[in-house]
Formats: C-alpha cells, sequence, structure tokens
C-alpha cells in the first residue's frame, strides 16, 4: 500500500534555537526552518531523506537513537565532535573505550545527545549494509 509513498520521520525538540545551531553549526547538516512561529525545522540528510523537528514545551528526550550517522572513521569523526564542544555518552553493558566507541564485537558505535537530550549515534560504515546498500532510502 505505501510502497511507493514518500515518508519522513520526527522527532521533538524543546527549544528550535539550540536545535537549528546544533543540527546546523555543530553537525554541518542542511536545515531549513519552516515555521519559527510554530516551531518546525526540517533536517535534509545524504542521499535526499529529510527529518521533521517540530517543538513540545514538555518534550521528554527520546531514550533510543533517533538518528545514526554512518561515517568513514569513528575516532576522527568523534576527535572533530569533541572539539566542537560535543560529550559522548557510556552505556552499560556495551565495550567502550575511552572516547565512547564501542570496540566490538560488532561494529564501532558512538553515542551523543543534541541539545534536547535525544540520542544521535556515529556508525562505522559498511555496519549497517541495508543502509549502505541503498535499500533504506
Amino acid at each position: 500500500m505505501f510502497a511507493d509513498t514518500k515518508a519522513y520521520s520526527s522527532f521533538a525538540v524543546d527549544d528550535l534555537e539550540k536545535a537549528h545551531a546544533f543540527y546546523g553549526e555543530t553537525l554541518g547538516l542542511k536545515t531549513d526552518v519552516l515555521d519559527l512561529e510554530n516551531g518546525l525545522m526540517s533536517l535534509d540528510l545524504a542521499g535526499g531523506a529529510a527529518v521533521l523537528v517540530f517543538t513540545k514545551a514538555d518534550v521528554a528526550p527520546a531514550d533510543f537513537t533517533i538518528l545514526n550517522f554512518t561515517v568513514e572513521d569513528v575516532d576522527e569523526t568523534v576527535d572533530q565532535l569533541v572539539a566542537r564542544g560535543v560529550s559522548f555518552e557510556r552505556y552499560d553493558g556495551f565495550n567502550q573505550d575511552e572516547k565512547g566507541i564501542t570496540r566490538g564485537p560488532g561494529p564501532q558505535l558512538a553515542w551523543f545527545k543534541d541539545p534536547a537530550g535525544n540520542i544521535v549515534a556515529l556508525v562505522a560504515n559498511g555496519a549497517m549494509s541495508v543502509v549502505d546498500a541503498g535499500g533504506a532510502q
């Protein structure tokens, strides 16, 4: 029924200006404030995908990963983000090094939070074959 229907995902933040600065300046994504008065912004992701970001005064941060960025070098990307003021999370049950990067088994991953407390991840390129193969568009 929806095989040929375009879709998008969305998530909430408590402060659109902080989110705009974080996703646009810190992470370097193309952002577009769609409606400042009503707190709507889009994130344009590589491959043509878009994500809607909306404000919600009583937002509870997601306790799961809302965005996964596949990167060529997790170590280098972590270093670049730390230089931009981003802190990386530590989670029980994961073999993470001093940078917060998982070192196996499984793919290299590192998690950080946006200003609203939503979880964002870096994933080693090639770790998500469905995404890398273009299966998730």
